[in-house]
């Protein structure tokens, strides 16, 4: 047991390193030109917070391998566990809610402040906002700690008055007790025995409870949307693709188009940007500012397709080689996340909605893995638990194009812009809380007996206030109506050729 000890603690910390390596090497090469060699701290938070959510959804793998270090034992506490999972825990989602609510909007709020103010007006100002956060999320927490921050559990009372132990004795189904007529069975009690035992949750994880289910919320909806337009976004990119290539003169055209909106674009930006100094930003304002986000991401889109459809310079047919390769590329990805976002949504309903559930599925096969190879189970679990997160903010992305409340902050290799960076990793922080409370329900069989189902299993089901939206799978409820909507509008809309946007206005 202590060689397992010894390389559970090298594995956690090697890929600690690797996390951070590589949410650095994203960094580096997502960002756009503009942020180069500047905005330090945003970046640091980037960082920091992409490297928080990867080791949050890989905590729910260390968590199972570190039951591993008790298999042998008659109880968990008959021996002593590599890590102290649940102190983990509780530390990384505090982090956590410190760094969605307080960090990162003074590093938005930093980063998105006026230019033309020093630095010193433009700290004034995001601390401004974020300590007014600050007041107000400490009074709702503790309010709602010293009302309702109880747990409830429904336990049932049995008892047995004192009988001679005898010589010989048979336990069975239909006769759990030593003798005759001793009350020792829950499941023969009668129902006036059960009653309801409350506690006090400790305040770490009452602040874990209220971050999930705000994550919990965001995560039914942009989950729910995008565990099917991940997939099918990808397959209807490759059925829409350029078929050949266009002619000089068709190229031409498109392009003296494209050069038109872009005109027309930076009309209306440059109008936006004077009512902005003018201080009258106002729910118009906004409205057309999101219209122009709207237009312009739309715009990249159009340019990068035609630069697909006409390639130019001395490597043409290679470009046009690799340009097939890629819609090839798309359409194998897609299939193969198509049916893992079938297996999800079929593990939810076979597992989590049908009361008995129909078969362990999912949970079965992480199991037959890790007879195959120790890490293979771990390894496709945490994929599993990834993927959620990808939908999220694939979900995101779509929504943002279609809903006027939902701000757009598209991720693109060389081109992302640091408030855009802020934004995605405050929305996968506060998913991941989510993602690994729906990972540790849906794989409650596979994930027995460890420290994450302890806090999100048995404690944030059972508080006072909250249990019911749990108790009536509220949110798995969502998130597969969503993705159902999303299949049906895909099958219906998703194979159509985007039309171009005509002459854009602002709406006066």
């Amino acid at each position: 047991m202590g060689d397992f000890n010894l390389a559970l603690v090298i594995v956690a910390i090697v890929v600690c390193v690797l996390v951070f390596i590589f949410n650095l090497y994203l960094l580096v090469n997502y960002q756009h030109p503009d942020d180069k060699n500047q905005a330090y701290f945003p970046k640091f938070v980037v960082v920091l917070g992409l490297s928080v959510s990867a080791i949050s959804i890989l905590m729910l793998p260390a968590d199972v391998a570190n039951r591993q270090a008790c298999r042998h034992a008659i109880y968990n506490g008959a021996c002593n566990l590599t890590l102290p999972m649940k102190d983990l825990w509780l530390a990384i989602y505090i982090v956590d809610a410190i760094l969605v609510f307080f960090v990162i909007p003074f590093a938005m709020f930093y980063y998105e402040g006026d230019q033309d103010k020093t630095v010193g007006k433009r700290i004034k100002s995001a601390l401004l906002w974020v300590i007014t956060t600050a007041i107000v999320c400490g009074l709702v927490l503790g309010i709602l700690y010293g009302v309702i921050g109880k747990v409830d559990f429904t336990v049932r009372h049995l008892s047995s008055s004192t009988t001679s132990f005898p010589s010989t004795f048979q336990l069975s189904s239909g006769q759990p007790c030593v003798g005759t007529g001793r009350q020792c069975s829950a499941y023969d009690a009668s129902p006036s025995s059960e009653t309801t035992w409350t506690m006090r949750s400790t305040f770490p994880e009452y602040v874990v409870a209220l971050a999930t289910i705000v994550g919990s919320v965001l995560f039914s909806i942009f989950g729910g949307v995008g565990i099917a337009c991940l997939p099918l976004g990808l397959i209807f990119s490759f059925i829409r693709r350029p078929k050949a290539v266009i002619t000089k003169s068709q190229y031409i055209k498109e392009a003296t188009e494209l050069g038109k909106k872009a005109r027309e674009l930076k009309k209306a930006a440059d109008a936006l940007h004077q009512e902005e100094r003018s201080g009258s930003k106002g729910r118009k304002w906004r409205k057309n500012m999101k219209a122009v986000e709207k237009e312009l991401l739309l715009l990249e889109d159009d340019v990068k397709a035609l630069e697909e459809m006409y390639p130019q310079g001395e490597k043409a047919e290679a470009t046009w080689a690799m340009t097939v390769l890629g819609y090839l590329a798309k359409l194998i990805l897609g299939v193969f996340g198509l049916i893992v976002s079938i297996a999800w949504v079929a593990h939810i309903v076979i597992y989590l909605l049908i009361d008995p559930p129909l078969s362990p599925f999912l949970n079965e096969v992480f199991i037959k893995l890790d007879d195959i190879w120790g890490l293979l189970g771990t390894a496709s679990f945490a994929f599993f638990c990834f993927y959620l997160l990808l939908a999220v903010i694939a979900g995101a992305m779509m929504l943002g194009l279609r809903l006027v409340f939902i701000t757009i902050h598209p991720m693109k290799w060389g081109g992302t812009l640091m408030n855009s960076f802020l934004f995605n990793v405050g929305l996968i922080l506060l998913c991941s809380i989510s993602v690994i409370q729906f990972c540790s329900t849906a794989f409650a069989y596979y994930a027995q007996a460890t420290a994450a189902q302890e806090i999100f299993g048995h404690t944030l089901q059972s508080l006072r206030g909250i249990k019911y939206l749990y108790k009536y799978n509220v949110f798995q409820i969502a998130f597969v109506a969503l993705a159902g909507l999303t299949f049906v509008y895909y099958a219906a809309f998703g194979w159509r050729r985007k039309k171009p946007s005509g002459r854009f206005q602002l709406s006066s």
